[in-house]
């Protein structure tokens, strides 16, 4: 399996967007350098693709080494490397997540080869949940906040791969069940340990 190496239009300019803009709010900072640094990252994906591993039992993680992420990108994005994590994962057809959440952690995702499917279920103060789903196909980003609770999956029939940053770094995930209308926590899974 190969990897795109070239950067679709609308995503090459999202990243020259947001290499020129930079909000004060610091929520928004963090996930507008997270979506850089992803964007980034895949537009340079040979130069990790030799790390991606397919496996059946269940999708592939990686955490790729901050000087590993540096050497591949423009030294304008190093200072906002210095606050994230940046994971690698693999995805064969049916393979997700549960829903979960990022521990506070802000972010951003793009993929690079394949499609992921992603729901979002939010729980207004009014009450019940509500939820949505999107298709992000290779080339695009999907930036979250940090109190942003999905389930990623490829639903399609081919094999996916996403790099994902986090800021600050990922320390945990809280998983969810959907029970009548709300969320139920079901557990906390340790970033590196438990997947």
């Amino acid at each position: 399996m190969t990897l795109s190496t070239a950067l679709p239009l609308p995503a090459a300019d999202l990243l020259a967007t947001v290499l020129r803009v930079r909000p004060a709010d610091d929520a928004t900072a963090r996930r507008t350098g997270a979506v850089a640094l992803a964007a980034a990252l895949a537009a340079n994906a040979t130069a990790w693709a030799d790390l991606v591993e397919y496996r059946p039992a269940g999708r592939w993680t990686h955490r790729l080494e901050p000087a590993a992420a540096a050497a591949v990108l423009d030294p304008s994005l190093h200072a906002d490397l210095d606050a994230a994590e940046v994971w690698l994962l693999s995805w064969l057809p049916g393979q997700g997540t549960p829903l979960h959440d990022h521990g506070g952690s802000a972010g951003a995702f793009a993929v690079v080869q394949g499609a992921l499917t992603e729901l979002t279920v939010t729980a207004p103060r009014s009450g019940g949940v509500r939820d949505a789903t999107a298709l992000f196909s290779a080339g695009r980003v999907r930036p979250f906040g940090p109190h942003h609770v999905h389930r990623v999956t490829n639903d399609g029939a081919r094999p996916a791969v996403s790099v994902h940053v986090y800021t600050p770094r990922l320390r945990e995930m809280t998983t969810y069940r959907l029970a009548g209308q709300g969320l139920v926590r079901t557990g906390t899974e340790r970033a590196g340990t438990d997947w």
